[in-house]
This record gives structure tokens, sequence and C-alpha cells, in this order.
């Protein structure tokens, strides 16, 4: 061959060469633009991390649907299924729990990512359901560091980083109330030993209202706010704290009581003792470490007759606020009385017209008269027609008759006492209505308790059994007569009276003796309950506490629709 035929040859042979490299280059282009996005960088919005990948898989695997393709618009080209759901479990999952360690495979990363197609505007995110994560992941104490989040927690999801629009994650109204002059510990939440150092110094209506974001986030209703009632009365201490749930009705959170008898000895002396201030200082100091612990939005801490007519009542509240922080307010007889009636509202039977209730206190005895017509209000106390204060309690009335040794003649004496107060109490007589059923008596205090535990023979008190039970008058007036009977000592023997009002029932016995010859009824209806839920009742319902649930609920409601459709 020759030299000029070699070179054709040679030319020839690059040129095919050259040929079949291109078409392999035109392959290897069509072989991607054929896989789509399998082989595409996926790039974060926020210019952030890449979504991490770790738990989507166990979370999501086979269970979300698939969008369709070719939708024109997408949600702001934003990834919204792993890189959301790996944060959020990452974030709520204590370090070192099974289901962290579920999201930590040891197996090498995939080479190849995972195909993603874009979503339509209608496509559902592919996170799992949040009451799958809530229910296999306890959350981590509030306020845990970044530094304390297990490994492989993604990007912060969008909610967070737009500080959670959900309205049910909004502050409350206010900062919630913390009593004046308290300790240092109060309005902080628990668990400062578990990471919560960094939102120690934070109001605790920002901490609340960010945790209701975090359970709305789960799928959960957030918690609703607390409110909080104490009555500190002649003889007990009692404090209530409860949530909103129905119209009309709370759920107990917290609750205390305890006898004090701070009006020991306030008859013959006019002043407040040194002992019975000690032992309610003590008591209310127990209740200002119940209420630093919680979130209460509003409450409100009242003092009634015993500080009312103490000569040192002022100084001794002074002293209170000194000592626990905790600031009472004095409430005038008509406001007793009105709370008494607010708190016994929902015992009052839809097919009555007229209700006497009674509140038996320590120091003071409120009596109501209450005509329920056709448009019944929600609030009972606006049909009050009479009220009165009777200046006698269980109490006065057993330091001025004594208490322990109670013969028939003492007990007569008393009911005389009490009757001769309620002679000034000047009402129209009930007789029409006193022979139907559409007229009964409730009485909230102590006494009544104890009488109808005394006819159920509880071995213990129980508060579900007597609240609301209905007693006869036959039934009553036997109650009666039986402790009667009974001497000091069987009186503090019976698990339904014990020592500490063995020497102050038959006195109650009497106001309530009084109290039925004046308005004979057929019936009487049991109340466990009184000022305190009186409180509660009007706070929440002054505040729109159950037109707000009703409104979070209609919310959940609305969400659970959505993501049930998606």
């Amino acid at each position: 061959m020759g030299s000029a035929a070699k070179t054709i040859w040679l030319k020839s042979l690059a040129l095919v060469l050259s040929t079949q490299r291109n078409l392999m280059k035109a392959s290897s282009i069509a072989s991607t633009l054929v896989r789509g996005e399998m082989d595409k960088t996926v790039i974060d919005p926020g210019n952030g991390p890449k979504p991490s990948e770790q738990g989507a898989s166990v979370a999501n695997k086979g269970k979300a649907k698939r969008s369709r393709r070719g939708k024109k618009h997408k949600r702001d080209g934003k990834p919204r299924d792993a890189a959301v759901l790996s944060h959020d479990v990452a974030a709520d999952v204590p370090a070192g729990s099974s289901y962290v360690s579920a999201l930590e495979p040891d197996a090498e990363p995939r080479k190849r990512k995972r195909r993603r197609r874009s979503r339509g505007k209608g496509a559902s995110p592919q996170t799992a359901p949040a009451s799958t994560v809530q229910a296999q992941a306890p959350a981590i104490p509030d306020g845990a560091t970044p530094s304390s989040v297990p490994p492989g927690g993604g990007r912060k999801s969008r909610n967070r980083k737009r500080g959670h629009r959900d309205p049910r994650g909004r502050d409350p109204q206010g900062r919630p109330l913390v009593p004046a002059h308290a300790p240092k510990h109060i309005g902080k939440l628990n668990g400062r030993a578990n990471g919560a150092s960094q939102e120690q110094h934070r109001p605790q209506s920002e901490i609340s209202a960010r945790h209701a974001g975090r359970q709305h986030e789960h799928g959960q209703e957030p918690p609703a706010d607390m409110y909080a009632a104490l009555d500190l009365g002649t003889n007990n201490c009692r404090l209530l704290i409860a949530q909103p749930t129905r119209p009309g009705q709370f759920r107990v959170v917290d609750a205390f009581s305890r006898i004090v008898r701070l009006g020991e000895g306030l008859v013959s002396s006019g002043r407040l003792s040194d002992d019975a201030m000690d032992r309610a200082v003590e008591a209310l100091k127990v209740c200002s470490t119940k209420l630093s612990g919680r979130p209460i939005r509003r409450m409100r801490l009242i003092a009634t007759e015993a500080c009312r007519a103490a000569v040192n009542g002022e100084e001794f509240l002074a002293r209170v606020t000194r000592e626990t922080g905790l600031k009472l307010e004095i409430i005038s007889r008509e406001t007793e009385a009105r709370l008494a009636v607010s708190g016994c509202a929902s015992l009052v039977g839809r097919e009555a017209r007229s209700v006497v209730l009674f509140d038996i206190g320590g120091g003071s005895s409120e009596i109501a008269v209450i005509k329920v017509g056709e448009n019944r209000s929600n609030r009972l106390a606006n049909h009050i027609t009479h009220w009165t204060s009777l200046p006698v309690g269980v109490v006065t009335l057993s330091e001025r008759h004594g208490g322990r040794d109670v013969t028939p003649d003492v007990f007569a004496a008393m009911v005389r006492e009490v009757e001769g107060l309620l002679d000034a109490f000047h009402c129209p007589p009930l007789a029409p209505q006193t022979h139907h059923e559409d007229f009964h008596l409730i009485g909230t205090s102590g006494t009544v308790t104890t009488l109808a535990g005394v006819h159920l023979d509880l071995p213990r008190y129980d508060r579900r059994k007597v609240d609301g039970l209905w007693l006869s008058d036959a039934e009553v007036t036997a109650m009666q007569d039986k402790l009667l009977a009974w001497d000091f000592a069987g009186r503090a023997a019976n698990a339904c009276i014990g020592p500490d009002r063995a020497d102050l029932v038959l006195a109650g016995c009497a106001i309530l003796e009084a109290i039925r010859r004046r308005w004979p009824a057929r019936r009487m209806r049991v109340a466990d309950r009184g000022l305190r839920e009186g409180l509660l009742t009007d706070m929440m319902a002054d505040d729109g506490a159950w037109r707000r649930n009703r409104i979070r609920r209609m919310q959940m409601a609305r969400q659970d629709r959505t993501e049930g459709l998606t």
C-alpha cells in the first residue's frame, strides 16, 4: 500500500472512531433524559443542607400516595415529605430511645437517590400519620437544645421556621397570673434537670403556646388553659385547678383541702389567734407550691367570714402575701352567696321552678332563693330573687353552745338561735310550690355531705357517690337523729366524719334543721361543690374559655378531615 493510500485509510479510521465516540455520547445523553429526575440533584429551597433520608423510608415506605405528574402548579417547589418528618421525629424523641434507633440504621447510605416526583397543587404530603409518630415516640422535655437532638434529624420544618401559625399555638391573652411577690421558682415549667435551661427565663405564656403548637403538629389537641380558685374559709382551706372542657364543665387537674380552723376563738376575742394563722399559712404554702409549676391563665384567691370579721384580718392577709406570695381578697357576703349558686348550677333540675340553696360555712351561712322561669339564663345566679348571709356557722355555733357533748336540749337551743336569725330575713313564702316536685333544696357544705356519707354507710368518703345525691325529708331527719344519738367518740370513729369534724357536725345539723323548718321540702340534693367551682365557672365564662375550646375542636376536626382526604 502506498503512502497516500495509507494516509487515506488512517483518516477514514479516525473518522469512524470519532463517529463512534459521538454516538456513545448521544446514547448516554438519551439514557439520562429517559431516566428523568432519577439522577437530578435536589437543592434545598432554603439553601440549607439537603433533606436527610434517614427515617423517611422507615416511616413512609409504601404508605404515602403518589401524585400525578405534569401539574403546572407546585407548592413553591419545596419538598415537604421526608425532611419534615425526619426533623420532627428527631426533635421530639429522647436520645437512646428505641424509636430513634430505628431511624438510625447502620447500613451505608444509598448510592442512588430515590426518584422524586413533582406534586400537584392538591397532592398530599408523604409524611407518616402524626398519630403514629405520637404513639411510638415520647416527647423530650421542653426546651431541649439542638445539641441534644439525636443524629438523623434533618432541617427544621417550615412550621417551625415560620413560628407555627396555627391559631391554637398563639400566646394566651396576657401572661399567666402568678402570685404577687412569688418565690423565684413560681412561673417556671418543670423539667430543668432534663434540658430546659434555655427556656427557664422565658415567659410561661410563650413556652405554653409553643408547646401547644408542638402538640398540634403531632395531631393532638393542645391542652386547654388552666384556671385556679382558692377559698380560705373559717374552717377549711381549699384549692382547685381545672381546665375547661364542654360548655359549663371543666376537668379537675389538681385539688387540695385542709381543715385549718382559722376562725377558732374568733367569737370570744374578735381576733385571729396566732396558732390559727400559723395553720392557715402552712396550708397556703402548699397551695403556692401547687400553683408554682402550672401555666395558670387566670386565678382568683378569696377569703371569707373569718377574715371579714376579725380585727386583724387585713394584717393576716399581708403576712400571707409576704410568706407565700399569694394575694387574697376578702369578698362580700353577697358575692359569696352568688358564687355558691354558680358552683351548684348544674345540680338544679330542668323541671325545677323554685330552689333554696344554702351553704353552711364555718363562720357564716349563705342562703339564696332562686326562681327559674321558662327562660333560664346560662348563669343561674341571675335568677336569685332573695339572699341572706347569717352570721353563724359550724365553728361559731359550736363554740357558743359546745360541740363535743351535745344533748337534745343543747341541739334545740342551737336550732332556736338560727331560727331567730332567719326571722329577720324578709322573703315571700314559697308555700304554693313546696308541695310540688318543681321545688327542692340544695345543700353545699361539709355538714350535708357528711350526712350523705353516713346515710350511704360508706367505708370511706367518696365524692362520686355523694355529689348530686337526693335525700328525702325523712332520710335527713333520720340521719340527724342518728348523729345526735352518738357521743363524741362515736362520731369521731365514723369514716365520713372523723375527729376533725366530730365537734362541728351537730352544729351544722342545727343550722340545717332551721332552714328545713323555714322552707319545708320533700327532698334535698347534696352538693359536694361550692365557692371554688363558682369561681372557676365565672372566670371561664368571662374569658370565653368554652368558646375557645369549641373553636379548637372545630379546627382539629377540620384538620383531621383534610388529612383524611390527602
